[in-house]
């Protein structure tokens, strides 16, 4: 059935009154909604974030823009408040395997605590050793074994001494004191082996010595975590091998320093005991090192461990080359960010990562729009104001922003989740109203500022589209907008150009003359059109023959093409204007040229929804505008596509008015009756149509063509 649409079904059918309010400051105080239209993916990411059992490591899944950063960083802090606060790491001297440093947890803040009281016993031993050892004079007397002796005895003593202060520090607190114990002790021996290195004897020869010596005994604070009073919560937004995994401090002398004490935490050590945030792109788009960095992640998930390396995985780099520092535990609960294509892609390349992100948290592109979600969104635009210092928006101005959150699905049944596009309309409005405040309320962002942000936008990018007009106002494009004409038809192309589409007119053109060929698609045959465009066309021959069953196989060669098209053809949206092109040449019947057509069809001439609907509709519109609108043109659309019309309210304007006209059909009959002005006509029982529709002349057609055909075919 033909529908003539009015003006109120070109929207979303939201108005100002049913909000409640008059402008936004009316809604400070009431909650925030900032999980709007992902209750689904809230859910989900507060179970991922609750459980602390290893392993339970969150893939979020959504579109960029749509809050996902945002929202999840908020919940981890949130989670994270809940968890206790994560160790310090501490990295020691290791003096029976130098190449293997001793690593050690601490409670947060006990790291430091630790350092602070090696220095000062180094500073001690640096210091008092050479004294004690001074007054026995042991360099003068080398050769007395008992002097030798007493001596490291007193030394012993002293040592122990001092060392008391360093097991003060972790006096009472939850470590591993065998290990603490071990290493001080191995530290008391390592210093009674070398005492000579503290026996003051001053020559060039010794210089230093002492200092670089007790450079070993100094404590690597891998990680400090004494500022936090909650589990960590680490973005990382833009990882690199080092960041990630850590590495060697190149600024520090390898000479003089030891290499233990050069190795430097990345985020996922320091992310131990908490959660750490990545985008899958910024690892996988690494130039350098992406591949490498994801596998070397996955090996983490696989492990739970941390090797600190170079970025061209060797352990030593710039310290000695049998360094090899072995591999530290991490509990971290990973956060990976990704849009589904990216992750789907990089799981066709490792599919065992899938089972280290057990839990799914999807964002959705769009949400049902409800009287509630209307006043959710309300609520979410009064948030987004307050946050960005914006001025309160009026009613009003916030129905044309929803309104334009239902054009980025073009759906009126559905909102975007695009609240990234909405903050940045959002500021945009705002500052045209500081520029033309509204003189009765001023200070307060009305729809006019809002529709003067969106006429910018669309001005900054129109120039292709605008081009592309003159040349069709020019006539260097060649279409009709007025009349009627045998075989020729205006479809509707959508050009998108990444950051602005719109839609442009274009005519399609067929003739039709006795043959076997078939229909003859000139753009598929110099390999000009796409596999969908080709897939509707054999649709549209399909259903051709299936309507004319008696005369079949039909005695038919017919061509079609997009004219003056150089650019190629893609894309099924123009089957039915094929369609009604091919039916006007066939009947030999004119179709108004005014009327544009977009729509594809089944093989039973259904018509099925195609994309862009409003683009086309506009772009058409602002052509027939430029050219003269005079109350004929209009466009013929699928009544699927209805609920999916978010126009220009200057298209609502001229629509309401008069001189522009939308239609949506159900079957391609429908749009053929509307675009001749005749009866479409009904299959008799008989096979045959009524002698006066317009698929009687077809069949008249056709049945002439057969007989033309057979008559100049010679006979074999």
């Amino acid at each position: 059935m033909l529908h003539r649409l009015n003006s109120s079904s070109l929207t979303a059918a939201v108005v100002p009154q049913s909000l409640g309010f008059e402008d936004t400051s009316q809604l400070d105080g009431q909650p925030d909604a900032t999980w709007l239209g992902q209750a689904d993916a809230q859910q989900a990411a507060e179970f991922g974030l609750g459980m602390r059992a290893p392993g339970f490591n969150l893939l979020v899944l959504g579109e960029p823009g749509s809050g996902r950063t945002v929202l999840m960083q908020t919940a981890m802090q949130v989670a994270a408040a809940q968890w206790p606060v994560a160790p310090d790491l501490i990295l020691l001297m290791n003096i029976e395997q130098a190449d293997q440093p001793i690593s050690l947890y601490l409670p947060a803040g006990v790291g430091v605590r630790l350092r602070q009281a090696m220095e000062q016993y180094l500073r001690q031993l640096g210091k008092g050793l050479p004294q004690l050892l001074g007054e026995l004079d042991l360099a003068a007397n080398a050769g007395d074994k008992t002097l030798q002796d007493k001596g490291r005895q007193d030394a012993a003593a002293w040592i122990d001494q001092q060392q008391a202060a360093l097991r003060e520090v972790l006096a009472d607190i939850e470590h591993d004191s065998a290990l603490f114990e071990q290493y001080l002790q191995s530290l008391k021996r390592d210093t009674l082996e070398n005492l000579e290195v503290f026996v003051p004897v001053q020559t060039s020869e010794n210089e230093g010595l002492l200092e670089s010596f007790l450079n070993r005994y100094r404590v690597n604070l891998l990680v400090d975590n004494r500022q936090l009073q909650m589990a960590p919560v680490i973005y990382d937004n833009d990882p690199t091998f080092h960041s990630l995994f850590g590495g060697f401090d190149a600024g520090m002398d390898s000479a003089t320093t030891p290499d233990f004490l050069r190795l430097r935490a990345g985020n996922l050590l320091r992310a131990h005991g908490g959660m750490l945030m990545l985008h899958l792109r910024d690892l996988a788009s690494d130039q350098q090192s992406g591949s490498q960095i994801v596998e070397k992640l996955f090996r983490f998930l696989r492990n739970g461990q941390v090797l600190i390396e170079d970025s061209n995985g060797s352990s030593g780099h710039g310290g000695s080359g049998h360094f090899c520092p072995q591999p530290l535990a991490a509990d971290v609960k990973l956060v990976l960010i990704a849009t589904p294509e990216e992750y789907y892609e990089l799981h066709d390349e490792m599919p065992g990562l899938a089972r280290y992100f057990p839990v799914k948290v999807d964002f959705v592109d769009s949400f049902a729009a409800t009287p509630d979600a209307y006043a959710a969104m309300a609520r979410f635009i009064a948030y987004q104001a307050r946050e960005l210092r914006l001025p309160p928006f009026s009613a009003a101005a916030v129905v044309t922003l929803i309104r334009a959150m239902h054009r980025r699905v073009e759906d009126q049944a559905r909102i975007s989740t695009q609240y990234a596009a909405l903050s940045t309309l959002m500021q945009e409005s705002a500052s045209f109203m500081r520029k033309t405040p509204s003189a009765t309320t001023p200070g307060i962002v009305q729809p006019e500022h809002v529709r003067a942000a969106q006429q910018a936008r669309l001005a900054r990018h129109q120039i292709p589209e605008q081009q592309l007009r003159d040349s069709i106002v020019e006539g260097e494009l060649m279409l009709r907008l007025h009349g009627s004409a045998v075989g020729q038809i205006n479809g509707l192309s959508h050009i998108d150009l990444g950051d602005a589409s719109f839609g442009s007119p274009i005519r399609i053109s067929a003739r039709c003359f006795a043959g076997a060929q078939g229909l003859i698609n000139i753009d598929r045959e110099v390999k000009m059109s796409g596999p969908n465009h080709d897939k509707g066309v054999f649709i549209l021959q399909s259903w051709l023959s299936a309507s004319f069953p008696m005369l079949t196989p039909l005695s038919l060669a017919a061509s079609m093409v997009f004219e003056q098209e150089y650019h190629g053809v893609e894309g099924d949206s123009a089957s039915c204007a094929e369609l009604f092109v091919l039916l006007s040449a066939l009947s030999g019947l004119p179709i108004s040229q005014g009327i544009a057509v977009t729509g594809a069809l089944n093989q039973h001439g259904e018509v099925t929804a195609i994309g862009g609907v409003n683009e086309k509709i506009e772009g058409y519109f602002r052509v027939c505008q430029r050219v003269g609108l005079d109350g004929s043109q209009g466009v013929i659309i699928p009544k699927a596509n209805m609920r999916h019309l978010i126009l220009d309210e200057e298209v609502i304007a001229a629509v309401e008015q008069g001189r522009f006209h939308l239609y949506a059909i159900e079957h391609v009959l429908e749009g053929m009756a509307l675009l001749t002005g005749m009866e479409a006509g009904a299959e008799l029982h008989d096979g045959e149509y009524p002698a006066g529709s317009i698929m009687g002349r077809v069949q008249q057609s056709l049945e002439a063509f057969r007989q033309y055909y057979f008559n100049n075919t010679p006979a074999r």
